[in-house]
């Protein structure tokens, strides 16, 4: 994330008098994105029908109908897809083309899924999404009429819920590749945050309510111990109570998280001043 930040505004600074747009938030994080604005790097909700300057693919990544739109309406795409999501998006085309049914595990309405598929269903039409055994069932008869299954994992998913994913498959197909294309940041992130949470009476977890992987790390660690997540420290008073009441506190963070946020929250918690 902080790679895409730092990348976009080297854009700007670079091509000083050419517009710069993001499709999209670039990051899950009200204040960078005004940061950005303040710098003159717009976000658009919509590609117009005609645009100049340089527009921005962030790491979500867009689908192949998505960019070629963004040329037509006269922008220069600069892809910021993140490189894990990328070798998501091959691996789904590989098994597409390999004659795979392609299960991508994950949240269909989420950014980065919807360009996985998008990818997979230029060469197959047998691809789902889905984010639990229950999901899939309606594809029962499909998949087992297909034999073959190859499986990929949207990069923030719980390591839980691909592994109940392919426990039901298995029941169902022949042949199953499976490729956990879990984040490998990601999967460190929620190790580390849970040995840290089963020394905890709380642990607050700050982050955009938007990120998938913050959102996801909250969810973790509330089957553990309890668990707050917040967006910044002005919502630190909301749980005035039960962080009073907490003997050991522990701070975790999604990876779009900026370091002055989390700075904030650390040092209120420090100061007392909830």
């Amino acid at each position: 994330m902080k790679r895409a930040v730092e990348t976009a505004k080297k854009l700007k600074s670079e091509n000083p008098n050419k517009p710069v747009f993001v499709l999209g938030e670039l990051i899950h994080n009200s204040d960078v994105i005004n940061e950005l604005e303040s710098l003159g790097i717009k976000t658009l909700t919509e590609i117009p029908e005609k645009g100049e300057g340089i527009c921005v693919i962030r790491s979500h990544g867009e689908s192949p109908q998505v960019i070629e739109k963004i040329k037509q309406a006269g922008f220069e795409p600069v892809d910021l897809t993140c490189l894990d999501v990328k070798k998501v998006q091959q691996k789904a085309i590989e098994l597409a083309k390999d004659g795979y049914f392609v299960v991508i595990v994950g949240k269909s309405e989420h950014p980065e899924v919807v360009a996985i598929r998008a990818n997979a269903e230029l060469w197959s039409d047998n691809v789902v999404v889905a984010v639990s055994p229950e999901q899939l069932k309606e594809f029962e008869k499909e998949i087992k009429a297909h034999k073959r299954v190859g499986v990929v994992v949207q990069t923030t998913q719980r390591l839980s819920t691909l592994n109940s994913v392919v426990e039901y498959l298995t029941s169902i197909a022949k042949e199953i590749h499976v490729a956990n294309t879990i984040c490998q940041s990601t999967a460190m992130r929620q190790s580390e945050a849970k040995e840290l949470a089963k020394e905890s009476d709380l642990v607050i977890v700050v982050g955009s309510k938007k990120s998938a992987n913050t959102t996801h790390l909250a969810e973790i660690l509330k089957d553990i111990t309890h668990t707050i997540h917040i967006e910044n420290d002005s919502e630190l008073s909301d749980y005035k109570d039960l962080i009073e009441s907490s003997q050991n506190i522990s701070i975790t963070a999604g990876a779009s998280t900026p370091q002055n946020i989390i700075e904030k929250v650390i040092n209120k918690l420090n100061e007392g001043d909830i």
